[in-house]
């Protein structure tokens, strides 16, 4: 069974290829480049998980993690940080402002869909 998924990204080619895989596995993507789009998307339907990047314009994907967290109509949707910044404590520190998940890029192409399927299994209740 498929998953909804929105991927927020604004870097094209990070986009495509992060398409690309989840498509091949069988998911429905739509997608964003900033927060404005984001939130946009949120507004017209439910999604399983969003992918989010933390350097998004509009102020970050911390801005829209915060306003999904605050909605109780997408507290069954899964957020995972994917991300440039992969230094030491990046991914605690994502965790704990409310991430579901942290993939660090460049994306592994072979693990990515699996990484992403496996956060659909801790969406929060």
């Amino acid at each position: 069974m498929g998953l909804k998924i929105l991927i927020v990204e604004d870097n094209p080619l990070n986009l495509q290829l992060a398409r690309d895989i989840l498509e091949l596995r069988g998911h429905e993507i739509e997608v964003a480049g900033d927060v404005a789009g984001g939130r946009e998307q949120l507004g017209r339907r439910q999604f399983d998980i969003v992918l989010l990047d933390l350097q998004i314009p509009g102020g970050g994907g911390g801005v829209l993690l915060r306003e999904i967290l605050a909605q109780p109509t997408l507290a069954r949707t899964s957020v995972i940080a994917v991300t440039a910044q992969a230094m030491e404590g990046d991914r605690e520190e994502a965790i704990a402002a409310g991430f579901d998940g942290y993939i660090s890029k460049p994306i592994n192409v072979r693990t990515f869909g699996a990484e992403v399927e496996a956060c659909a299994e801790k969406r929060r209740v």
